[in-house]
C-alpha cells in the first residue's frame, strides 16, 4: 500500500498472479476520490486469479482477453508461418524454425512444471504432457474421453478433469452441442479446439519442420481454429 499510494498517471502492474495479495490494496486505491492512477494488469489466467480479481475489484475493472497476432495484424503474406509457428509473438517473429520450436518447446515445459501448480493444481507434469499431447489429436474433433481414458490407462474421472483443467487455463475449449431430450440417440460429445495457438498445437503433435507438417495426418485439422477466439 505505502509503495503505491503516492504513484500517479498509468501503472503497468505485470505477473498479477504472483502477487493476488495486491487485489485488496488496489481496491483501496481505486476507491479514491479524484482517482490518483489508473492502472493496467497483466498475468496469465486462472480461475482463481479470475475469481479474486472479480470478488475484489467488482465494478472497478474491465477484463480484456489477449491472444498473440492474429492473420490481420501479421498480413495475409505471412498466412503460412503463421499457421506453422502460431501467433505468440516470440515464436512467429523467431529469426528460424529451430528458435521458434524451441521457444514453444520452453513455453509447454514451463507451463506445466511451473504455472500449473502455481494456480494450485496438483499433477505430475509428464501425465499432463501426455494428455494434453493426445488431446491435440482431437483439435476440430469430437472429445472420446473414454477412449483417451483408456490410452493413458486412466479413469474417465481423471480424463474428465483434465480436460476441463485445460478449458478453465484457456488452453482448449469444448464447443458443447445443442441437444433435447426427443427420446432418441443423439451425439452429445464436445468438440475440442486449441484456443490458444495452432505453432502450440503443432509443437505438441511432435511436428518439427514444414514439411512435417505437410506430411502429417493431422495436417487439416490443424486449421480447425476456435470458433469463439475472443471470448
Amino acid at each position: 500500500m505505502v509503495a503505491l499510494q503516492d504513484l500517479r498517471g498509468l501503472i503497468v502492474i505485470d505477473e498479477i498472479q504472483r502477487r493476488p495479495d495486491l487485489f485488496p490494496v488496489l481496491r483501496v486505491l481505486f476507491d479514491q476520490k479524484p482517482l490518483p492512477a489508473r492502472f493496467v494488469i497483466f498475468g496469465s489466467a486462472s480461475p482463481d486469479l479470475l475469481r479474486q480479481s472479480s470478488e475484489s475489484l467488482a465494478g472497478r475493472l474491465t477484463i480484456v482477453s489477449m491472444s498473440g497476432f492474429s492473420l490481420e495484424e501479421v498480413g495475409f503474406a505471412s498466412q503460412s508461418r503463421h499457421w506453422r509457428r502460431g501467433g505468440f509473438p516470440l515464436s512467429f517473429l523467431a529469426a528460424s524454425e529451430e528458435e521458434s520450436l524451441a521457444w514453444r518447446n520452453d513455453f509447454v515445459t514451463t507451463f506445466l512444471e511451473r504455472d500449473v501448480p502455481q494456480f494450485g493444481f496438483s499433477i505430475p507434469a509428464t501425465s499432463l504432457f501426455r494428455f494434453w499431447s493426445i488431446l491435440a489429436h482431437y483439435n476440430g474433433r469430437l472429445w472420446n474421453n473414454s477412449e483417451a481414458a483408456r490410452t493413458l490407462n486412466i479413469s474417465e474421472g481423471t480424463a474428465r478433469r483434465y480436460v476441463d483443467l485445460l478449458e478453465d487455463l484457456f488452453m482448449v475449449r469444448q464447443l458443447r452441442p445443442w441437444y433435447a431430450n426427443l427420446g432418441k440417440r443423439q451425439v452429445k460429445s464436445p468438440k475440442i479446439y486449441f484456443r490458444c495457438d495452432t505453432g502450440l498445437l503443432h509443437c505438441l503433435l511432435g511436428i518439427r519442420t514444414e514439411q512435417e507438417l505437410a506430411l502429417h495426418p493431422r495436417n487439416g485439422a490443424s486449421r480447425f481454429r476456435d470458433p469463439f477466439p475472443g471470448s
